[in-house]
């Protein structure tokens, strides 16, 4: 049973960490502030929750998979809450989204 968990565990991780990578990649090839807020915070949210859910195969007990899972609650609603207020901010300041083609009646 201890093979199972642990093989269930490395595949998480490596999701995981395929998915920081991939939003890694994202953050220095996306054009604008918009684009590289959503390959954020699409990292933190799917690189960050497989990581922590093969953790918590690894965990050992169970106090250390309550805390893990209160870790990925706190990102799963921060994360975009974040992502959503710097996203304001940056309209705000007038920051205008990456366009290929002139907006329209210009």
């Amino acid at each position: 049973m201890d093979m199972v968990f642990d093989a269930v565990s490395w595949v998480l991780i490596s999701g995981g960490v395929f998915f920081m990578v991939v939003g890694a990649i994202g953050l220095v090839r996306m054009p604008d502030v918009y684009t590289r807020l959503h390959a954020a915070g699409m990292t933190d949210t799917m690189g960050a929750g497989l990581i922590l859910m093969g953790l918590c195969f690894q965990g050992g007990g169970f106090p250390v998979v309550v805390r893990l899972v209160l870790i990925w609650l706190f990102l799963l609603f921060t994360s975009p809450i974040g992502t959503h207020a710097l996203a304001r901010a940056a309209l705000s300041g007038g920051v205008e989204p990456y366009r290929t083609t002139p907006p329209q009646g210009s």
